[in-house]
């Protein structure tokens, strides 16, 4: 009864995008493991050495190991994990699973008793189904060893469902006439085509990036010479020879980029050269200028990190490496969005599946 009547009456906009900003941690902490290569600190799942918190010392660790001998460490057999370590790990799956899930759960509860909109409750149930799916793909990740293709498609389908969450705000706004002037975006097929192009490119960059971040040498591939050498060359070449996809995953990730970015800075010339006489197009040009600031700083941020190499330590300077996979991630859902909000630009327009039609 108590349920019922809170799902009666939470705001469902508001729920929506509290959704949206926990994702976006959930996101960061994903990050933040792979910096501190914690992603196998907990390595069963949904607990962690066996307990339900994150204070295991090495003793325990060792004795965990001991009673699970078919379990192995990528790191090693003697490897051991600070607290802080299986902390990242514990916190990412508590912020997932204890706090997002349930606010899904209540958005997709809520939607039934407050929405009379078919869309607005097929996209809680989207988003509702890609939750679940993640919780699976978390567990498969874990059973993986964190295998790079596991990370990357557990990354795309968190991207995948805060796309569903902004799918489903938009036509909640649509339904309560609350849309903001922002995402009222007009663009005719040819330029949603363009968009929806951008986007897909932008993503595939941030999947092949997953792997340059997760793969073993990955992040060596055009070398440590510095500036001009490792890049913006890479081994002093425009282009090297792929032998290996994982392992020379940087210059495919650096080629797709390279492709990206110039057709993004043709993209925005051309819809800003439209807008100066369509001033309709003008959200448009606005969100596309946006994305591609986004993705060319950082482009020039994936660069930094590139050169930040420190001999002394055989390291780089891995927070730029987090914000790199946070940008990339804003660069490609400003794209996405701008694709699914172009496809209600009549006001009067029926709340049909418009947003993925082409």
């Amino acid at each position: 009864m108590i349920g019922s009547r809170v799902a009666e009456r939470v705001p469902l906009s508001a729920l929506a995008i509290a959704i949206l900003a926990v994702t976006g941690s959930v996101i960061a902490m994903g990050g933040m493991i792979r910096i501190y290569d914690a992603g196998e600190s907990c390595p069963d799942w949904p607990t962690c050495f066996g307990t339900w918190g994150f204070d295991v010392s090495e003793e325990e660790q060792e004795s965990w190991w001991e009673d699970n001998p078919d379990e192995i460490d990528s790191r090693g057999a003697n490897h051991r994990y600070t607290t802080f370590e299986i902390f990242t790990e514990w916190f990412h799956r508590l912020l997932a699973g204890v706090v997002l899930a349930p606010m899904v759960a209540l958005l997709w509860l809520a939607t039934r008793k407050q929405s009379v909109d078919g869309a607005v409750k097929f996209a809680s149930s989207l988003g509702a189904g890609l939750i679940l799916w993640q919780g699976f793909l978390g567990y498969l990740t874990v059973r993986m060893d964190n295998e790079h293709w596991s990370v990357a498609l557990h990354l795309v389908s968190a991207l995948a469902f805060s796309l569903s969450m902004i799918w489903y705000l938009i036509l909640r706004w649509r339904e309560t006439g609350g849309a903001p002037s922002q995402i009222k975006i007009v663009a005719d097929d040819k330029q949603r085509k363009t968009i929806a192009y951008s986007s897909i490119g932008a993503l595939a960059a941030v999947f092949v990036g997953v792997y340059v971040s997760t793969t073993n040498g990955a992040n060596y591939g055009c070398g440590v010479a510095g500036f001009t050498e490792s890049w913006p060359l890479c081994q002093g070449q425009i282009l090297v020879p792929v032998d290996d996809i994982a392992t020379d995953s940087q210059i495919i990730h650096r080629v797709l980029v390279a492709v990206e970015g110039a057709g993004l800075c043709l993209a925005t010339y051309s819809f800003r050269k439209h807008a100066k006489s369509d001033s309709k197009l003008t959200r448009l040009s606005q969100w596309t200028s946006m994305a591609t600031f986004l993705f060319i700083f950082n482009a020039i941020l994936g660069g930094l990190y590139v050169i930040s190499y420190d001999p002394l330590t055989n390291s780089f300077y891995e927070v730029l490496s987090l914000i790199h996979l946070l940008l990339g991630s804003l660069a490609f859902l400003t794209l996405a969005t701008a694709w699914i909000a172009s496809g209600y630009d009549q006001p009067s327009q029926s709340s049909a599946v418009v947003g993925f039609s082409s």
